[in-house]
């Protein structure tokens, strides 16, 4: 696709910068904006080089940088370079919104549709598309002085900010004709895997596709699909071990059990890239696993002895784990290195069981037993914490869990987060600023008093009206509701389980739903087709 092609998605006019490049990205070779940024860099009171010309077969700069990541890089580093330089003039709202939505339109015919970043943190559906998606976020970040606190944190200014978000997200809705599909990528593949129907329809499940009982009579506290992944499961038992499960060819099978752990594991996580897991464990040890071939490439102990609770990757650096202890701490830890980041440690008020990034990895929510939520401002650079905000959900109530979603529905458009706390409600907050305060929304009843029961939004973006959440819970039941029904919000709920439910997850395109109990059970649920 050309420029002209650009122009006729638009039928308006463009301004010279965001043309040149929508036009780079149609049309794949960046030589012009790569040579242009090499040529000039350095230059002084000597005024400019010239630019030179390059001997070759035709094919220059392009040719060479084409392949691999390198050529990804430059060009999101020039582009943003040329957008700083152009900032100070000044554009029309209407004018960038159009930009950024062509630029997406070409981007997608290129690459291939973006998948909601909030959905299980699976950014991509392709390495190209992960590498595209993370570089544009980074973006945000580099030389840009504006994007530093008082307090010498990175601060985002741009996507990051959850006020220039929402707002962004009301303005793409609201251009659109009145119950039409908002207009995105992740919510034309949820139409084509869900297909027309209604909220209840889709949440419909035909029955039980299969059952895990290799943990009988220890709990199951976790239970995920892999990232973009249909039929590879894992979960992981107070028992001390980790199971990897292939649901398809049939029969469903453990593919291996993962032991290593003294004492019962308390939570893990999949990288970006599903080839290996972090594990922690109430011995007081973090673990990072092969899961091609289940084994323990590093065990890491956590830096004050303490129980470790809970765990989660850093969204964009898969290298950088925040792990949660029972003396209150939370700490950022270098899988690589297997040591805890300079400034990367923080003290709560209670024994940290919950965390969850925001889908650009810039802000972090932890929960305490003591019913308290904290937002820390996450440094890309140095992987710092700086606390930010506190919000007390119910003094003495445990949090038990966070998820962070970006965009819910075309009805939810702010970011949201859901906490389970044990107060017998799952709790719907909106997210207000880029400091992480909270704000709550509504609340739906389910049981829960002491056990750490979890939650999830469901992964594809919504077309229809209204969005799910699906929670577990102490009546043994797994229970869906909708977000946005002001009245009877249940949707659906499954009966099964033999004990509390403490965790659930959709694989990523919602056909199977795996959730686990304080028994050691694990059950997959098959969608009805429709």
């Amino acid at each position: 696709m050309r420029l002209r092609d650009s122009h006729a998605l638009g039928r308006m006019p463009i301004d010279s910068l965001w043309a040149r490049q929508l036009s780079l990205i149609a049309g794949g070779h960046l030589a012009w904006s790569l040579r242009k940024g090499r040529e000039t860099e350095g230059t002084g009171s000597r005024g400019r080089r010239r630019q030179r010309r390059r001997p070759g077969n035709g094919r220059g700069v392009a040719a060479s940088l084409s392949s691999g990541r390198e050529f990804r890089t430059q060009y999101i580093r020039r582009r943003s370079q040329l957008l700083r330089e152009n900032a100070k003039a000044g554009h029309p709202p209407a004018l960038r919104r159009q930009y950024l939505r062509l630029r997406g339109q070409l981007l997608g015919q290129r690459y291939g549709p973006l998948s909601e970043p909030g959905s299980a943190r699976a950014y991509s559906n392709s390495i190209v598309r992960s590498s595209r998606t993370t570089l544009d976020r980074m973006e945000d970040f580099e030389d840009d002085p504006r994007a530093l606190g008082a307090r010498g944190h990175r601060r985002s200014v741009s996507r990051g900010s959850y006020q220039l978000q929402a707002q962004m997200n009301r303005a793409v809705y609201e251009d659109r004709p009145p119950g039409s599909v908002v207009p995105t990528s992740a919510a034309e593949a949820s139409r084509a895997m869900a297909g027309d129907t209604s909220l209840s329809e889709n949440y419909a499940f035909a029955g039980m596709y299969h059952v895990f009982d290799q943990h009988v009579d220890e709990a199951v506290p976790r239970v995920r699909f892999a990232n973009d992944d249909r039929h590879r499961l894992a979960c992981c038992s107070l028992d001390g071990s980790i199971s990897l499960c292939q649901l398809v060819p049939a029969p469903p099978t453990v593919l291996r059990v993962l032991r290593g752990h003294t004492r019962g594991v308390s939570d893990f996580a999949w990288s970006l890239s599903n080839d290996i897991l972090v594990s922690t464990s109430l011995d007081a040890t973090m673990r990072i696993w092969a899961s091609e071939d289940g084994r323990c490439i590093r065990e890491i102990p956590d830096p004050d002895g303490a129980e470790l609770l809970c765990c989660t990757f850093q969204p964009v650096n898969n290298n950088l784990t925040v792990v949660g202890n029972a003396k209150h701490n939370v700490h950022v830890m270098n899988i690589s290195t297997g040591k805890k980041v300079k400034g990367g440690s923080s003290k709560l008020t209670g024994r940290v069981l919950a965390l969850s990034f925001d889908a650009p990895g810039r802000l972090l929510w932890a929960g305490d037993d003591r019913g308290s939520i904290f937002s820390f401002l996450f440094d890309m650079a140095t992987g710092k914490l700086t606390k930010a905000k506190r919000l007390v959900v119910h003094e003495g109530s445990p949090v038990t869990s966070i998820s962070a979603r970006s965009w819910v529905s075309r009805e939810a458009r702010d970011p949201s987060l859901l906490i389970n706390a044990c107060l017998n409600k799952l709790l719907l907050y909106r997210v207000v600023d880029n400091e992480g305060t909270l704000q709550l929304k509504r609340s739906f009843p389910i049981e829960q008093s002491s056990h750490p029961v979890r939650s999830i939004f469901c992964p594809l973006m919504s077309f229809r009206q209204g969005a799910c959440v699906v929670t577990g819970s102490e009546d043994m039941c797994v229970h869906f509701f909708d977000v946005e029904r002001a009245a009877k919000a249940a949707v659906n709920k499954l009966q099964g389980h033999s004990a509390p439910v403490l965790d659930v997850s959709f694989n990523c395109d919602e056909s199977l739903l795996a959730s686990s109990d304080a028994s050691g059970m694990v059950i997959v649920w098959r969608r009805e087709q429709k």
